[in-house]
């Protein structure tokens, strides 16, 4: 009994645990660009359509097919008691990172990115939670105070106009660094994006008009009162393109390339090159070839080599050939001998170095007269047969 109770204690742990990274993943990096977004739009806040609601604001999204577009601001209903962290593209290492929006009880970090109408850049001006009702702050979001009775005013909050920048860090980003508040706010318990939020975005991109490459950095359907109605009451143009639009030096496919595994392919391909005499023998054989041209010319007239030539290019091209003919070629004649008569080395079979290695005829040997080794038969031979012709 007390060890079932100790593994469904073991089970509910490890959901936990599961349960605990999955809400703190939400804040990693999800798509990785080369080239940074457009300056965020200047446009109008659409008056919120009821209580309860919570203003997202518009960021700028991707495709791998046709680039940046725009996904609309827009009211959603939030999960009581939660607030809305919206996503932001941080600058590293070259690339341009979208870490994701997500609901919590606190705001956490947003880039420092000033998305407007209580998102300046650090936390939330624009309402609060009161137990299970939410107040606006009519300073600076825009809702119809008749049908929406839970308003207050701050006119401290600070407004931001000037800064329309995308994201952080990088050339021309925000340089904001999360606050101990932001930090702690990250790793609490987060909730994913509604399906209605994912839909918008969906919507969103399905629209041409909403492509950088077509709206020029100032979309035509810059915010709207309900997720997905991108037509009809409460449908907001932009003023302005937040900073003059600077097509991409390139391809939205070229863009999401990945740089970094594409240079260590080819580095990997250059050293191999270099390299060749290891890898590739064959090919070494044939490139290694240039220090003697006496080591080429083995190959018409094999009785005619230079012999130390010989020795010195195969050492070159195969290191480990040179060590084996110094273990089992005889001390005596090593630097005059280009391979070993008696005893081929395991490396002798390969077709490359037939030349020098499989002609160790007769004329070789018999033209170094210090090298009883090999052929010891042909000397002592005629020594031996005019001895007895003399005792008969």
């Amino acid at each position: 009994m007390t060890m079932h109770r100790s593994v469904r204690l073991l089970v509910f742990a490890v959901m936990m645990l599961s349960l605990a990274a999955a809400s703190h993943a939400q804040i990693s990096v999800g798509i990785s660009v080369r080239v940074a977004p457009p300056a965020l739009p200047v446009y109008e806040q659409p008056v919120c359509p009821g209580p309860g609601q919570l203003w997202t604001p518009g960021y700028w999204a991707w495709n791998d097919d046709a680039g940046y577009y725009w996904v609309p601001g827009t009211w959603v209903v939030a999960p009581v008691g939660l607030l809305w962290t919206p996503g932001y593209w941080g600058w590293h290492d070259g690339v341009y990172g979208w870490h994701r929006g997500y609901w919590g009880p606190h705001i956490g970090f947003y880039g420092g990115v000033n998305y407007g109408f209580g998102y300046g850049g650090v936390g939330f001006g624009g309402g609060e939670w009161r137990g299970r009702s939410f107040f606006y702050n009519t300073a600076v979001v825009h809702v119809d105070s008749v049908h929406i009775t839970n308003v207050y005013v701050n006119k401290t909050v600070i407004v931001n106009n000037e800064s329309h920048v995308a994201f952080n860090g990088g050339h021309g980003g925000v340089a904001a660094r999360p606050t101990h508040d932001e930090e702690r706010a990250e790793h609490e318990h987060h909730t994913e994006p509604l399906a209605s939020q994912t839909h918008h975005e969906h919507l969103a991109s399905q629209n041409k008009q909403n492509f950088a490459s077509a709206n020029h950095g100032r979309p035509a359907i810059a915010a709207t009162a309900r997720p997905g109605a991108f037509s009809g009451k409460g449908v907001v143009a932009a003023k302005s393109a937040g900073a003059p639009y600077k097509a991409p030096a390139m391809s939205p496919k070229q863009a999401r390339a990945s740089t970094p595994a594409a240079k260590h392919a080819a580095t990997p391909a250059k050293a191999n090159n270099n390299s060749k005499p290891a890898s590739h023998p064959s090919t070494a054989a044939n490139k290694n070839t240039a220090p003697s041209k006496k080591a080429d010319s083995s190959h018409t007239n094999p009785s005619h080599t230079d012999k130390a030539s010989n020795t010195k290019a195969q050492n070159t091209a195969h290191p480990t050939e040179a060590h084996s003919n110094q273990a089992h070629a005889n001390p005596t004649h090593t630097a005059k001998t280009s391979a070993p008569p008696s005893h081929p080395s395991p490396a002798a079979p390969q077709p490359h170095q037939s030349a020098p290695k499989s002609t160790p005829s007769v004329k070789p040997v018999a033209q170094h007269q210090n090298a009883p080794n090999p052929q010891p038969q042909h000397q002592s031979a005629p020594k031996a047969a005019p001895k007895p012709a003399k005792g008969r």
